[in-house]
């Protein structure tokens, strides 16, 4: 069983920058690859990031490209969320996400494991 805590969610004014933090329990997480999804009110959860074992591949979601960065670091058991450029449109509760495969991906059923979310809202 893995444990997700999230956490560095909060209040921003657009055009600023957050970095969110998912710690995971468990000595397997450097197998595992990880996810970043995020649900706006009223909308589903879609994706944003997700990052392979090693941290060297990487998928964004197009609305993020070029301003959010995922990264990893095995020997902490996190995976980060750098969020720069924000937009109003990124508020949203911020879910991190791990699958017992070593490959990240977009499909939210290919994940096993969730954290309970942090709030991210963006002012404009």
């Amino acid at each position: 069983q893995v444990q997700l805590v999230e956490s560095g969610g909060g209040l921003v004014q657009a055009g600023g920058s957050l970095r969110l933090s998912c710690a995971a329990s468990g000595r397997t997480f450097s197998r595992y690859g990880m996810g970043w999804f995020r649900q706006a009110p009223g909308k589903e959860r879609e994706f944003a990031a997700s990052i392979n074992w090693s941290g060297g591949s990487t998928y964004y979601a197009d609305s993020v490209k070029g301003r959010f960065t995922i990264s990893r670091d095995n020997a902490k058991n996190t995976v980060y969320l750098q969020m720069n450029s924000l937009k109003p449109e990124d508020t949203a509760v911020y879910y991190c996400a791990a699958r017992r495969q070593p490959d990240g991906t977009a499909r939210q059923r290919a994940y096993d494991y969730w954290g309970q979310g942090t709030q991210v809202t963006v002012s404009s």
